[in-house]
């Protein structure tokens, strides 16, 4: 039986973190990730998880000891958000080239500059090509079941990659919201123990973990992560039927909503989702064929899948909450845009930027983009990467 409970996105996955008891967390304070670790170090201090904490003098050394405990056959775990997780960017490569099934709470904040301590996706999108499973979440709920299934994700031994599960910052992690929690020992049979075939500390089995490879072993290494990326996929997947047995909450890639005849969609991801739903709501009332798509899964990216959701739309609004600097688009744009030209869909699309710095995204700020789609689709140019709500 689920319990019923009201806390805040970083009190939820601090619980996570509780009932799972991993072996090590090593992590260094930043806003708004700081409160996962304080709350982990004070259910320690009270004996309420056995795990070793690690204090470190900086985010760098906080992925650095992970990463030896992970290697070592440890189940290792951190948190951070924005220049905390640019300060780790020389390790983040490492750990997933090395295949650690780290897991790190990623709650979601501006990278400087200038210095700004509000949710966009800016910290974990410069990641994105790090090698790092990517999953966010659209509210607390979402944090808490995201969280206990990464480690069946990444440890999977045909996965065996780190994982980020994101949060928007202040919006879900410190917001409080009513959620269910699983039991403990529901939680514990489904995360289950952490068994590496091969680690550090097997006398049995000597390696060595980040050797020096030159250019005839290199690229076989990145290919063994994209193969490992590809089977995530499938991975995801299975863990999320698995999850549903115990929580009768269901997961994929991406949720769609009111998707079943919608002409004009908005596709999404995090917190914004849930207004972006009351807008969908409201447009729907007035006879107006409006959908979302909120995208789960960022890494490894569903391209062919959401074409298939999409292929019916008359026009397309791609939501950015991190501006790549291309003069072309956004992560997302980007990425989606090209999925679509390979699957054939011709609707009409449209990238936007949006929320950069916790600026506000509301119901009418989703219900003008609608419009915008509207007016496309009846014969208006579409104006690209378009910043919305951007005073002038």
């Amino acid at each position: 039986m689920s319990i019923r409970e009201r806390m805040s996105g970083n009190e939820a996955v601090a619980h996570a973190i509780k009932q799972i008891n991993p072996d090590v967390m090593a992590a260094f304070p930043i806003t708004p990730s700081t409160e996962i670790p304080q709350m982990v170090s004070t259910f320690i201090a009270n004996g309420e998880c056995t795990t070793e904490f690690i204090p470190v003098e900086s985010e760098h050394s906080s992925m650095s000891a992970t990463m030896g405990a992970c290697a070592a056959g440890a189940r290792a775990i951190t948190a951070t958000s924005s220049c905390g997780l640019a300060y780790m960017w020389e390790v983040l490569y490492v750990a997933a080239s090395d295949r650690l099934p780290i897991v790190m709470a990623v709650v979601n904040r501006a990278l400087t500059g200038p210095i700004n301590i509000n949710c966009d996706h800016s910290d974990s999108m410069g990641a994105r090509d790090a090698g790092w499973i990517q999953i966010y979440a659209e509210n607390n709920q979402e944090a808490y079941d995201n969280y206990i299934q990464s480690f069946r994700i990444a440890e999977h031994p045909d996965v065996r990659l780190p994982f980020m599960a994101c949060q928007d910052g202040f919006i879900t992690s410190h917001a409080i919201e009513n959620i269910e929690l699983i039991e403990t020992d529901k939680v514990k049979a489904f995360v289950g123990d952490y068994e590496p075939e091969n680690y550090l500390l097997n006398k049995d089995m000597p390696m060595a973990i980040g050797p020096y490879a030159n250019s005839p072993f290199y690229m076989e290494t990145k290919w063994n992560q994209r193969m490992a990326m590809k089977n995530a996929k499938k991975v995801i997947l299975e863990v999320a039927k698995e999850f549903e047995k115990i929580s009768g909450r269901s997961y994929g890639f991406f949720e769609e909503y009111r998707m079943d005849d919608a002409e004009y969609v908005i596709v999404i991801m995090g917190s914004a989702a849930g207004t972006t739903k009351d807008a969908v709501d409201a447009l729907r009332n007035q006879g107006i064929k409006a959908g979302l798509v909120k995208i789960r899964v960022f890494r490894p990216f569903p391209g062919e899948e959401l074409a298939e959701a999409l292929k019916n739309s008359k026009a397309i609004a791609i939501m950015d909450r991190a501006e790549s600097f291309s003069a072309y688009g956004g992560p997302v744009g980007s990425e989606l845009k090209s999925a679509l030209f390979d699957a054939g869909v011709t609707a009409k699309t449209v990238n936007y930027f949006y929320g950069l710095g916790g600026r506000d995204y509301t119901v009418e700020t989703a219900t003008d983009v609608y419009q915008d789609l509207i007016d496309i689709t009846n014969g208006a140019t579409p104006v690209q990467f378009k910043y919305i709500g951007i005073r002038k």
